[in-house]
This record gives structure tokens, sequence and C-alpha cells, in this order.
């Protein structure tokens, strides 16, 4: 539910976390995206980043230069002040994957688990417009929701030692993508060919909190189209 006022924990000496709500949906992620674009809009001595999440924002800030008192008083103005539902439209970006095979081993294990086809398991997840939460568990991993009820699926019992860089994979009721090699207990359905993540970007990130995102199949061979 959302929170009627927000709620602040000292998170260590150095961060504060601002709780808005403690579900996922979009009324919580436009009221989180909302307050993220209010407070780098109004610059506060001592913050140093904000980090948002589902429903909450980590703020990091200097202890030699503010205290968190005076952060949850800058925070509250702001939510007084700013009208939370008037964001800024979001962009789409479309994102091709190659489905099932070698490059989403888990693909016919989802369809098994469902009680469909394998088919039916990639019509589903390219039929959504999938919102982005958050960005986080590593640099430019996109979270994104939600998926049809049809989909959610649970994690791996046991997770990989690791998981190939641009895959695209299911965990409950989320979908994601892997900017890099790692490990990783998701079900893996495709590869995209698209890099997420490249640090000597402006902004490092393809994806970035409250876009868009809309997946389409492509074959193997088209893939080498899609590289850069």
């Amino acid at each position: 539910m959302l929170h009627e006022n927000p709620q602040f924990r000292e998170m260590g000496d150095r961060s504060l976390l601002v709780q808005l709500g403690d579900h996922i949906g979009l009324d919580l992620h436009k009221r989180v995206r909302g307050l993220f674009l209010a407070l780098n809009e109004a610059p506060f001595g001592g913050i140093l980043e904000i980090i948002p999440a589902y429903g909450s924002l980590l703020i990091v800030f200097d202890p030699f230069r503010t205290r968190p008192s005076l952060i949850q008083n800058h925070v509250q103005a702001i939510l007084k002040a700013v009208d939370l539902s008037h964001i800024p439209e979001a962009r789409t970006v479309e994102v091709p994957v190659v489905y099932g095979g070698e490059y989403g081993p888990d693909l016919a294990w989802v369809a098994a688990y469902h009680g469909i086809t394998a088919e039916e398991v990639i019509r589903l997840h390219t039929s959504v417009v999938y919102h982005v939460y958050m960005i986080g568990f590593m640099p430019g991993f996109p979270y994104l929701g939600e998926l049809s009820k049809a989909l959610v699926t649970p994690r791996k019992e046991t997770p990989r030692v690791a998981v190939p860089q641009g895959s695209v994979a299911l965990a409950q009721a989320q979908t994601g993508i892997y900017p890099s090699r790692s490990p990783g207990g998701w079900q893996i359905i495709g590869w995209t060919p698209v890099p997420l993540f490249d640090p000597q970007s402006n902004p490092p990130s393809l994806l970035v909190m409250g876009d868009r995102v809309e997946f389409f199949a492509i074959t193997a061979e088209e893939a080498d189209q899609w590289k850069p």
C-alpha cells in the first residue's frame, strides 16, 4: 500500500531510506519516480546520490555537510510542494530477443511449468509493455514488470554460476536482462544482442527507471544486425 506519509530510516551514518509504500505497482512507481526527479531538480547540500527502488529511495549523504533530520525536512517540503503525478512522459525502448534453444535454455521448462507451449510463452512475453521499476543487482540490470499472470514463474532452485551477458529471464512477476555475465537464479528464456550497459556512454545504462520496454522475437541469424 501507499504510505500517507513517508517513512524514514537511517541506514548507517551516511544514508537515509525514504519509504513511500510497500508493494509493487504503477501508482507507487510514479510517486517514487516523481520524488526522484523532484529531488534532482532541487539540489540539497550534502546529498551525494539518490538511488530509487520499487517503493523507496536511498539518499546517500556526506555526514560532515548535513544530517538526516535536515534531509527529512527537505524531502517533506518537496512532497508538499510538488505534484508527483505530473512527471515526464516515459520513452519506449524496443528490445529484440532470440528465444529458446541455446539462447533460452529454460524456455522449455517454463512452458512445461505452466502447461503451455514454448510459442505461447514467447507470445505472452512479447505481448506486454513493461515498466522499468528500478535498476539494480548490477550496473544496468533492469527490473521490469509486470509479467502476465500466466507467466509468473519461480526462480531456479539452484542458481547458475554464470549467466551470459544479454540473457532475458523471468523470476516471479518480473522479467529482466542481464547486462553482463554473472551468477543468477532467474529462468533464462532468451537473449538480446543489444548492449545494456556501457561505462563510456552518458548515461551508461541503456534503460533508466520509468522507461517502457517492448520485447519482440528475432531469429539467431537476425541478431547480427542489432549488435553495435
